[in-house]
């Protein structure tokens, strides 16, 4: 009988070291991750080399955007942040957590994020002209200027098709005082879409605003060689020669 004691004594020892070993190998896994992140928390630090860990950022990357299909924004917010605090490079990370601040419209949150996006670009993508042309916006809209046309430069560059958003980037700028900005937000647009007559016209009405008449008279007389059939640039031509010869 107490053979039969001290053997189950013995088993309930072994099976209580074995159940703290695994405890202490699962904690200490878990902890190993929860050190890399807090070690390397702060996002505005670059960092190379041993600090990142792809795998386990890709890891954080998939539970937010698990958290952000189940619309847990703050959730995956927290995720995101964690990914690209252990691999800075992560670029998806970063471009979803810049999405994610601005559909919760923390724009000065996702500001910095899409500058670090675009950077990282080294091919034209959609993803690329998205985050370029929503940045310049958020800027122009804060008023941020010279921040702001330089976005709106390359945004022209990468889409140069949209001819609707030259007319928003330079409207803005005119309104606001800055008609050079906008003069070169058309003479930009025109580099890429040679054929808009319609461009050359409306930089041609702020040049002619600025009392630049001479480059004025260039723009028209522009618009109305790349559209001869229309009467309406002719005119202009017309009237603007002879302001100019007063």
């Amino acid at each position: 009988m107490k053979f039969f004691i001290m053997l189950i004594n013995q088993i309930t020892l072994l099976s209580a070291a074995l159940i703290l070993s695994l405890s202490t190998a699962v904690y200490a896994q878990s902890d190993g991750a929860a050190s890399v992140v807090e070690r390397y928390g702060n996002l505005d630090i670059e960092r190379t080399g041993p600090t990142i860990d792809a795998e386990l950022a890709r890891k954080y990357y998939r539970r937010g955007n698990t958290y952000s299909n189940l619309e847990r924004y703050d959730e995956a917010v927290a995720e995101y942040r964690k990914a690209i605090s252990v691999d800075p490079n992560l670029s998806d990370a970063i471009r979803n957590l810049a999405n994610t601040y601005f559909f919760l419209e923390q724009y000065e949150a996702a500001k910095p994020l899409l500058a670090r996006f675009i950077a990282m670009q080294n091919s034209t993508t959609a993803a690329l002209i998205a985050a370029v042309t929503t940045l310049a916006e958020l800027e122009r809209k804060d008023g941020n200027y010279n921040e702001s046309f330089t976005y709106d430069l390359r945004a022209i560059e990468l889409s140069p098709n949209n001819d609707s958003q030259v007319h928003i980037m330079a409207n803005t700028y005119n309104n606001a005082g800055e008609a050079d900005k906008a003069i070169e937000i058309y003479r930009a647009a025109i580099n890429v879409m040679p054929d808009n007559a319609f461009f050359d016209r409306s930089m041609g009405r702020i040049l002619e605003q600025e009392n630049r008449l001479t480059e004025a008279l260039t723009a028209y007389e522009s618009a109305a060689a790349k559209d001869p059939d229309s009467d309406f640039y002719t005119r202009l031509v017309d009237a603007t020669r002879s302001r100019l010869n007063r």
